[in-house]
């Protein structure tokens, strides 16, 4: 019978932006190689894909119907290992799989950043902190990406078997890196922009916790003194539409393009001068580690997730959410190329040295060969 192992998340397409690499390390090893999430993308390197209706909303019954589905595909299949991830694919999961761990499955859930953390708003401390706590009691791996949740998770005694840090899930620096002058030239009036300007980019989703205002902001603070520069958003959401109101209300409506929606990141990050971060919470941003890795100088808003990737004057700046102290990094940055260059060099060496998809599958296959290894002394003690 193979050895089989099961990857869960809430949505599939979490794994075709996150996890291939380490599907396919699965398969290397000869491993029966499942997948079950919401959505019926096609993934390279599986063996079986579930498609179950898993929610990201706690209260959407249909949360229900995905629970009995999962358990009942646990129980068939027989996992060796299952690996899950997301908040609600990490809850489902692990309770649907509570009769397998009896029978020796081994469960390891990567907690993408925790709601509950320094700075977090109390609700999230009564919400999600004891859920987490009393899952943990389900978990033989606890995963944490960023050094304060695993802090806390020890400090606070979850139940997890064992707890590790991992660097994120690794980012491509092949696909992601740093491009010379007139190739960065040539995609620029490829895409409609001046080889003059400052271009900052930032992408990610329009709601209040990735807080775009504090960008548009910090740009009205310096639009008369730094005139050729453009911030660009990727990205739809619910508050979109006010920040575009946002720019017009600012008179820097000129100096922001609203992209939408983009496939293209690659090579919009490697035209731009530099990455800018104003989110609230993070907790490890694959969106920072990507500029970072294309060699841009990073300016972020105070947060665990950038203040683990990001060292002040080494290759960015950390603001404490303040727009006049954000404008003026940026002007620094648009005024001071060498020093743009600089700090976007130590942020690529960190990517390559820390962070790289090659650096990471080397530490969670060190994890799995820890059950694997388990598992295979358990077989020659029954013989």
């Amino acid at each position: 019978m193979p050895k089989k192992v099961l990857f869960c998340a809430t949505v599939d397409f979490h794994f075709k932006a996150f996890h291939l690499p380490y599907l396919k390390w699965f398969k290397e090893q000869g491993w029966e190689v499942h997948v079950a999430a919401n959505g019926d993308l096609k993934l390279p390197y599986v063996d079986r894909k579930f498609n179950i209706p898993i929610q990201r909303s706690p209260l959407n019954k249909m949360n229900l119907v995905a629970y009995k589905e999962l358990k009942e595909i646990i129980n068939k299949h027989q996992y060796k290992i299952i690996h899950c991830h997301t908040p609600m694919g990490g809850v489902l999961t692990r309770l649907a799989a509570r009769m397998a761990r009896k029978n020796g499955t081994k469960v390891i859930y990567t907690a993408h950043g925790f709601h509950f953390c320094k700075g977090a708003p109390i609700a999230n401390w009564i919400l999600y902190y004891p859920i987490e706590k009393f899952l943990s009691r389900f978990t033989d791996c606890l995963i944490t990406i960023n050094q304060e949740d695993f802090n806390l998770a020890n400090k606070h005694r979850f139940k997890a078997e064992s707890i590790k840090h991992v660097h994120g899930v690794g980012i491509n620096t092949e696909m992601f890196k740093p491009i010379e002058k007139d190739q960065k030239d040539i995609i620029r009036k490829a895409q409609g922009y001046k080889t003059s300007e400052f271009l900052m980019f930032y992408a990610a989703e329009f709601n209040k916790n990735k807080n775009q205002k504090l960008l548009i902001e910090s740009l009205a603070v310096i639009k008369n003194e730094v005139p050729n520069m453009k911030l660009l958003l990727a990205g739809n959401g619910p508050l979109l539409k006010e920040c575009q109101e946002h720019a017009v209300t600012l008179g820097v409506d000129g100096m922001v393009d609203f992209l939408g929606y983009r496939d293209d990141i690659e090579e919009l990050l490697k035209m731009c001068d530099a990455a800018v971060g104003s989110s609230f919470r993070e907790g490890l941003p694959v969106n920072i580690m990507e500029a970072m890795a294309c060699g841009l100088p990073v300016i972020a808003n105070e947060n665990r997730g950038h203040k683990e990737l990001i060292e002040n004057s080494k290759n960015g700046f950390i603001i404490k959410n303040n727009s006049v102290e954000f404008s003026n990094k940026i002007k620094l940055l648009a005024r001071n190329r060498n020093l743009k260059y600089e700090l976007g060099l130590h942020g690529r060496n960190l990517i390559l040295t820390r962070y790289s998809i090659n650096k990471i599958l080397e530490e969670k296959s060190d994890i799995y060969r820890l059950y694997m290894d388990e598992m295979e002394d358990a077989m020659w003690a029954v013989h």
